[in-house]
């Protein structure tokens, strides 16, 4: 058994069961952590460090304002990346120039004496780390990287120039070159990230669709090479029938007659056309259930059981119960990876189907008039049908007829 996963598994089963809205609620708020981490950190500087009251004070006011514009920025950039909207440059650039105000503060702090070189090289990095994020998925990948240099560069120069020097200078540039960078890609690829998933999702949809619309087409096409020659041969017939009866003749009647024929022909065929939709043999369902489910991006697996053993009601039976899984796994279940189809035997006398799928929404509306449909046609031949919800958006439908094996 394969134990390999897809990237699109793996997105789709990160997103649960809500899709793509939860990914990007998770996203944003992976942001909100870190904002609220910077606050943090801005908290502990201001108690360990050596600096005055009223510098103190400054340098906390501006890591919560700065923190905040950070989460602020953050949103509308994702915003910009998925949309194509207007790129935020104005709120880029104030953001730009408060990280520069307090890279500012920090060397003045440093200048004169009222905090260390520790504790500078602390708040530089700091500082530089939660700033690069935002710009670059706000900007395009090009000028994204050149601010956010341009900007480290000035900030580390300009603590070199008011005295910040040996190990602390080296630790300073060191730990920047290395986490500045590291968010500034982080931050692109969280964006990246979540338009991977709406992109997934809206594939996914449209594949389902498309494969409804294939089903239809095809029993389209069926009908229409049943009936189209017989109906143009009816519409010919009493044509001419009735011209020959206009005219008082005799052989309007043999037409007549034919035209009932062919009818009658007709009716036989499209109720054989119809039976073959509604009645296909077990097999052919579940294989036609992973293709259509395949298609739709979704892992079908099959445990075929005893299907060649089981007598040809009980295979039609269970050959609608494959269909209607299939149904509300491509209509309900959104965030679907993975679909388990089943069959086996349940003692002797009981032959037992379990659909299995992820991706259903974890508080369903109830059971569609389809399910209450298949609960009245398994009636019909002694069998049952149950559904079950589990935690993680599993959902479970499961058929169980009587049967009986020949000898």
């Amino acid at each position: 058994m394969s134990v390999s996963v897809s990237v699109e598994d793996w997105v789709e089963r990160l997103s649960g069961a809500d899709g793509p809205d939860r990914y990007r609620h998770y996203a944003v708020g992976s942001v909100g952590f870190l904002a609220v981490s910077e606050i943090a950190l801005w908290t502990i500087w201001v108690v360990q460090s050596d600096g005055a009251g009223a510098a103190s004070a400054a340098v906390a006011a501006l890591g919560a304002v700065h923190a905040a514009l950070q989460f602020m920025l953050w949103r509308v950039a994702l915003r910009h990346y998925l949309t194509a909207a207007g790129r935020p440059v104005p709120l880029v650039t104030v953001y730009t120039a408060l990280t520069v105000v307090m890279a500012a503060l920090g060397c003045a702090l440093l200048s004169s004496g009222r905090i260390d070189d520790g504790d500078l090289t602390a708040f530089l990095v700091w500082l530089l780390m939660f700033w690069a994020g935002p710009p670059a998925l706000a900007l395009s990948p090009r000028r994204g990287a050149v601010l956010v240099a341009a900007v480290a560069v000035a900030c580390l120069t300009g603590a070199g120039v008011v005295g910040l020097a040996g190990p602390s200078l080296l630790l300073a540039v060191s730990a920047s070159v290395f986490m500045v960078p590291f968010m500034a890609v982080a931050s692109r690829a969280s964006g990246w990230s979540v338009r991977l998933i709406e992109q997934l999702a809206a594939a996914r949809e449209t594949q389902a669709r498309l494969a409804v619309a294939e089903e239809r087409l095809r029993f389209g096409r069926d009908l229409h090479d049943v009936l189209g020659r017989n109906l143009a041969v009816v519409a010919l017939k009493s044509e001419l029938a009735a011209q020959l009866a206009r005219r008082g003749l005799p052989e309007a009647e043999e037409h007549m007659v034919e035209v009932q024929r062919i009818a009658r022909d007709s009716q036989r065929e499209i109720r054989s056309v119809v039976r073959g939709y509604r009645t296909a043999d077990l097999h052919t369902e579940l294989v036609g259930a992973r293709s259509v489910l395949e298609a739709a991006g979704i892992d079908c697996r099959i445990e075929y059981g005893p299907a060649d053993r089981l007598p040809t009601a009980v295979q039609s039976a269970l050959g609608w119960v494959v269909r209607e899984g299939t149904t509300n796994v491509l209509r309900h279940a959104q965030g679907a990876s993975r679909c388990t189809m089943a069959l086996r035997t349940a003692g002797p006398t009981e032959a037992l189907l379990v659909v299995e799928n992820d991706g259903a929404s974890d508080t369903p509306s109830g059971v569609g008039t389809g399910l209450t449909g298949l609960k009245e046609r398994l009636a019909g031949t002694g069998g049952t049908l149950a559904t079950e919800q589990q935690p993680g958006g599993i959902f479970r439908l499961t058929a169980r007829i009587p049967w009986e094996e020949s000898e």
